[in-house]
C-alpha cells in the first residue's frame, strides 16, 4: 500500500475480510485485547464529510479510540470529542500552519490532543513555516501535546519495517514526551527494537492480519 490512499483494497487476512471497520475492531479486540484503537478517517483527511456513525459504533465498542480526521480547527475537535473520541490526532500532513496547531491546543484540551509528524519515504509532510520533525515537535511540547506519533506513510502495508530512525532522532530531544511509531512494523523484533529505542507504543495492523504478530508478541511489548 505504502500509503497510497486510492489503492486501499478491502482487508482480508486471519482476522477476516471485508471492508466493515467494527466488525475489525471488534474481532481485534476479542483476538488481541486490545482497548486502543488508531483510526484514519481517510474520507475527512481528504476534506470529505467525516464518518461519524463508524466513530460512534466503535466507541460503543468500550475502545480508546484515537482518531485522525484531518482536523485543524478547535470545532473539529470539539466534534469528535462529543462523539465519544478519547484522542483527536493532529496529522502534520492537513495542518495548514503553525499557528493552526499553537490554536488547537489553546481551545481544546492538549492532554485529550496527539500529534502524528507525518513523513513520506523520509520527507516530512508538514506546513511551510516547519521545515523539520524536531521543530515540529519542540512546538507540540511548548503548547502542551504530550504525546507523538511518528509515521511513515510510505511504509503502511509494506512489511519493511518501522521508521526506527525517526525515533532515534528525536526521542532524547524529548525525555517527558511519549513517542508511537507506525508505518511498517512486521513482527517481534520490531517492537523489540522500539522498545529499546524507548517507543511508548506502536501502530500495528498488517502484521496482526498475516499473523506475523501474535497476542503474547503485543502483550510483551506492552508489558
Amino acid at each position: 500500500m505504502g500509503g497510497e490512499r486510492e489503492r486501499y483494497a478491502p482487508v482480508q487476512g486471519v482476522l477476516g475480510s471485508g471492508d466493515d471497520p467494527v466488525s475489525l475492531a471488534r474481532a481485534l479486540r476479542d483476538t488481541f485485547g486490545f482497548h486502543n484503537c488508531y483510526i484514519a478517517d481517510l474520507d475527512a483527511i481528504a476534506g470529505a464529510p467525516g464518518n461519524t456513525e463508524v466513530v460512534r459504533a466503535l466507541v460503543e465498542l468500550g475502545l480508546n479510540l484515537w482518531v485522525d480526521a484531518g482536523v485543524s480547527h478547535p470545532y473539529q475537535a470539539r466534534e469528535l470529542a462529543h462523539l465519544g473520541v478519547a484522542k483527536v490526532v493532529i496529522g502534520s500532513e492537513t495542518l495548514p500552519s503553525a499557528e493552526h496547531l499553537v490554536r488547537l491546543a489553546d481551545q481544546f484540551p492538549p492532554d485529550n490532543l496527539v500529534l502524528s509528524v507525518d513523513r513520506r519515504g523520509g520527507v516530512l509532510h508538514a506546513p511551510p513555516d516547519i521545515e523539520s520533525p524536531r521543530k515540529l515537535v519542540t512546538l507540540a511540547a511548548q503548547v502542551g501535546i504530550r504525546q507523538i506519533i511518528l509515521l511513515d506513510l510510505a511504509r503502511v502495508g509494506t512489511a519493511t519495517g518501522p521508521p526506527l530512525d525517526m525515533l532515534t532522532s528525536l526521542r532524547p530531544h524529548f525525555p517527558d514526551l511519549a513517542f508511537y511509531v507506525g508505518g511498517g512494523v512486521r513482527h517481534r523484533a520490531d517492537l523489540d527494537a522500539l522498545a529499546r529505542a524507548g517507543a511508548a507504543g506502536a501502530l500495528i495492523a498488517t502484521a496482526l492480519h498475516r499473523s506475523t504478530l501474535t497476542r503474547t508478541d503485543v502483550e510483551a511489548f506492552a508489558h
